[in-house]
């Protein structure tokens, strides 16, 4: 009798079978028809109001404050300028990248007195949400970059003032 119920138990348990593929699911961009207020098909559910996302503080935080100019951070400028903008801009910020030779925009050259007369936190900002036919880099480029970038095009422009004076 005890085999009988220990073999029945087991074949019990066995038949159970939750898999994690048969098992209720939502899934992120699925159908949910049984779920008042989830959005149509293909829609994720938008944020809660006041959700902050993990970090932003910090990163609102290194975007508000500038770090300090330096040979180093300048040097950094120069090595994250030639990967994310000099193919627009030129390497010399003349407007005057590879893209443009391929047909695209030319974007406003750095001796430009409206890019000379910005604000570095208004640089910032463009690097990051873009502005006109340029996009934003703000998934790209981190804020302490972006801060290198700016200090990398002020040396670009104070070199164009050196060439230009005579």
């Amino acid at each position: 009798m005890r085999k009988r119920a220990a073999l029945l138990l087991v074949l019990a348990l066995a038949g159970c079978g939750e898999s994690m593929d048969r098992q209720n699911k939502l899934k992120p961009y699925g159908e949910a028809k049984a779920m008042p207020g989830w959005p149509a098909e293909g829609e994720a559910l938008p944020l809660p109001p006041g959700v902050v996302a993990q970090g932003s503080g910090a990163r609102e935080q290194a975007l508000a404050t500038p770090p300090p100019v330096s040979l180093g951070l300048v040097r950094r400028g120069q090595q994250r300028y030639e990967i994310y903008c000099a193919p627009c801009h030129g390497l010399a910020g003349q407007g005057d990248g590879i893209v443009v030779a391929r047909g695209f925009p030319k974007p406003p050259p750095f001796h430009d007195p409206r890019v000379m007369q910005a604000d570095a936190h208004r640089l910032v900002e463009v690097i990051g949400h873009g502005t006109g036919r340029m996009y934003g880099f703000s998934d790209r480029i981190e804020p302490a970059d972006r801060w290198a970038i700016v200090a990398y095009i002020r040396a670009l422009q104070l070199a164009g003032k050196q060439e230009a004076a005579p």
